[in-house]
């Protein structure tokens, strides 16, 4: 008896369809979770690494930034490109990687050399 309950069943199955539109059904919620999460938190947290970037390739000397320490400092040198001099003090310079700094808080003045050569490559282009 229990062997051909079992056998009635395995081949009721297969007559069924196949689980076409079930499957579809129970996918749709997953897709749709997915693209909530990617509007909500992938897309934008990509937005602000990019600004991130932008902004830390655009560090020159004299501008005020914010370390990820906390500390508030001038640019004083840009040593490489992932080092920074930042002048937190009076006379205390301490090195920073690039990416620690969080935010920029003004903008220097550029520097009369470096003026000059802006002006030049623009003048070029």
């Amino acid at each position: 008896m229990l062997i051909s309950a079992a056998y009635a069943q395995e081949t009721a199955a297969p007559a069924a369809g196949a689980g076409g539109p079930d499957l579809i059904t129970s996918l749709l919620p997953l897709v749709l979770i997915f693209v909530v999460f990617y509007f909500l938190m992938i897309r934008p947290q990509q937005k602000k690494m990019k600004e991130h970037r932008g902004m830390v390739a655009n560090l020159r000397r004299g501008d005020r930034v914010v370390t990820g320490g906390g500390f508030v400092g001038v640019v004083s040198r840009v040593i490489n490109d992932g080092e920074i001099q930042v002048e937190i003090a009076e006379g205390v310079r301490v090195r920073v990687l690039r990416h620690t700094i969080t935010q920029v808080l003004g903008k220097g003045e550029p520097v009369k050399g470096e003026a000059k050569a802006e002006s030049a490559s623009d003048a070029k282009s």
